[in-house]
């Protein structure tokens, strides 16, 4: 069979500038006329090098060149894993395990996996990924993760920083929970070429569920460890240069995590953004918050920059090397003191509205003992997440040097004082919630804050809500708030500073 790769490539060039891509158009310019369909499968196979959409209608048009919008999750938060997503996952149950996949032994199988895979992780112990425990992990987590990741990319989105063309490497990609909400979050006019490393058994639980994604999404999955992978070039030949990378709920099973992410990082776009996602429990969160501080300041040479021709003159006019860039977290913690940087345990998590139960999540748990009511549920949505530019972008580029206000690293000199100070908001409301469960009054609300100088925690502890400080109850998570007139008082049991928000305190939410 002749190959037309080529002939249609320089028409749909051409064409891209003039109107719309019409497969048999494009035939009809070329010799012997290949079918209309052999075309679109070749314009489908070249569509990511030439940044074209495919449309309903079957034509291919240009990626539009401006960023994709925020989806406004905060007002119109995910309430549900898709139905499309959650048929095909139990298609695939169905095929490995039978029609009552979740009942009799087959049923006693998965449930016994996911306990033993819940203690191995609560145990920090090493987990090997068969066919039974991807299953168990894919009932369990996909709903969740999947909401994770659009929530995170809000972030992104808000300063347009994820552009409609995108290419994304996830390493460690698992059963697709993350994917899957990346390419749900992405708008119809969006490209993207994703990259999914992934040498469990998850793997076919991923590339299934990527079937159900839509027409431009163009995936690949590589079935080996990160530590053999070699990522592809771009069109430009450029080794790795991707504007997404993730490392979503797979730093803490690395046996060296911090190589992996320096690794991960030259793989990065210079103008990109790598993301790094952890379970909300305190080991895995705290592990993050290290990894993060870790590498961050520290130079990398990210894709597209490497060769050693690239300088510039410096200020002593003599020429500096511009290979490298410096890391910099993009947030969701803040740096807002020159030169600061926190030394804190870092345990800090975003927690969002629980999901419907899916149902093969119900359909396990009902036939399980009369006494698990609810332990093959997991609709929550709680995680911990790092971003990292290249170019220096923050999520929250603000300066505190010179504003008299007080800092955290300094905090000891303002026991009993009231100061002012500014700080990100790192929690939702950490205090228990006994009243509702019958246990007496709820305590006061309790939020991490943070300022980037801390050597230990710092809780605003809100005891006298007024309409002037209900800015600390509304704001979302990683919001920059000021604190006017706030209480400094050491709390010895938790090793930790409370400020105290009360009546003559005023909260504000800063842009």
């Amino acid at each position: 069979m002749t190959d037309h790769r080529a002939a249609v490539r320089a028409n749909a060039q051409y064409l891209r500038q003039v109107r719309p891509i019409d497969p048999e158009e494009i035939s009809s310019y070329i010799d012997g006329e290949p079918h209309p369909a052999v075309v679109r499968q070749l314009l489908r196979e070249q569509a990511t090098d030439l940044d074209l959409l495919e449309r309903a209608d079957g034509t291919f048009v240009p990626v539009a060149d401006e960023p994709v919008p925020p989806q406004s999750l905060d007002r119109n938060p995910i309430t549900a894993f898709p139905a499309r997503y959650a048929t095909r996952l139990e298609d695939e149950l169905v095929e490995r395990y039978g029609v009552n996949w979740h009942e009799g032994p087959t049923g006693d199988v998965l449930r016994s996996t996911l306990r033993r895979l819940k203690a191995q992780y609560l145990e920090r112990q090493d987990v090997t990924y068969d066919e039974d425990v991807a299953a168990a992990y894919a009932i369990y987590h996909l709903p969740g993760y999947y909401a994770a990741m659009q929530y995170v990319l809000e972030d992104l989105t808000a300063r347009g920083l994820l552009g409609r063309s995108l290419r994304v490497l996830d390493i460690g990609a698992g059963v697709g929970g993350p994917a899957l909400g990346l390419c749900d979050y992405l708008p119809d006019g969006a490209l993207l070429e994703y990259h999914a490393v992934e040498p469990g058994d998850g793997a076919a639980y991923l590339e299934a569920l990527l079937e159900e994604t839509g027409r431009n999404v163009h995936p690949t999955v590589h079935r080996r460890p990160v530590e053999s992978f070699e990522p592809p070039s771009g069109e430009d030949g450029t080794v790795g240069g991707f504007d997404l990378v993730c490392l979503c709920n797979v730093l803490s099973e690395l046996e060296d995590p911090e190589t992996v992410l320096r690794q991960a990082l030259e793989w990065t776009a210079p103008d990109g953004t790598l993301l790094a996602m952890a379970p909300a429990d305190k080991n895995a969160s705290i592990e993050l918050r290290r990894l993060e501080r870790a590498v961050e300041d520290t130079t990398v040479t990210p894709a597209g920059l490497t060769g050693g021709t690239e300088s510039e003159e410096n200020d002593s006019g003599g020429e500096e090397n511009t290979d490298t860039r410096t890391v910099t977290v993009y947030g969701p913690t803040v740096r807002l003191w020159q030169g600061e940087r926190p030394t804190d345990r870092g345990w800090s998590f975003d927690v969002r509205p629980d999901l419907d139960v899916p149902a093969f999540q119900a359909n396990l748990d009902e036939v399980g003992d009369g006494d698990t009511a609810g332990e093959f549920v997991n609709v929550d949505v709680q995680f911990s997440y790092a971003l990292f530019r290249l170019d220096g972008t923050r999520h929250i580029d603000h300066t505190l040097e010179g504003t008299g206000q007080a800092k955290m690293a300094e905090m000891d000199r303002h026991v009993t004082d009231r100061v002012d100070l500014t700080a990100a908001k790192l929690s939702h409301s950490l205090s228990e919630t006994g009243a509702r469960r019958g246990h007496g009054p709820a305590p006061n609300p309790v939020f991490k804050i943070s300022d980037g100088s801390e050597a230990v925690d710092h809780y605003a502890v809100l005891t006298a809500e007024t309409d002037l400080n209900r800015p600390l109850v509304d704001a979302a998570y990683g919001a920059l708030l000021s604190f006017e007139n706030v209480l400094v008082l050491w709390n010895d049991d938790e090793g930790a500073y409370n400020l105290v928000v009360d009546d003559e305190t005023i909260v504000d939410r800063l842009a």
